[in-house]
């Protein structure tokens, strides 16, 4: 674990609203979970978000399962706080919530 890496991925976090971070990129997925996510942030009307690709940054790759001790990608995190992954992703839209938490921070920043 690396404090340097850490401390990138919060700043990463807490300075943008919303970051998502995956396999591939919202293009072109690399696993179908992080495609899931990808289509999930689409679904609520969310164009303007950073993603980023694990496997282009080594360092992030190998700390972000430490950063929230979440241990799988990709990771959704909304005004700097770990929402979860594609199944808590698909389950909190499915109920309306997400759409809550993205229009808040939206409107915040």
């Amino acid at each position: 674990m690396n404090q340097t890496s850490l401390d990138n991925i919060k700043k990463t976090v807490t300075t943008n609203p919303i970051v998502l971070y995956m396999k591939g990129t919202p293009q072109f997925p690399q696993c179908g979970f992080s495609g899931r996510a990808a289509q999930v942030l689409k679904a609520c009307g969310v164009e303007k978000y950073v993603a980023v690709n694990v496997f282009s940054d080594q360092e992030v790759y190998d700390n972000l399962p430490f950063y929230a001790d979440f241990p799988t990608f990709p990771q959704l995190y909304i005004k700097g706080e770990l929402i979860g992954g594609s199944d808590i992703m698909l389950s909190l839209y499915e109920q309306g919530e997400l759409q809550t938490m993205i229009a808040d921070a939206l409107a915040q920043h």
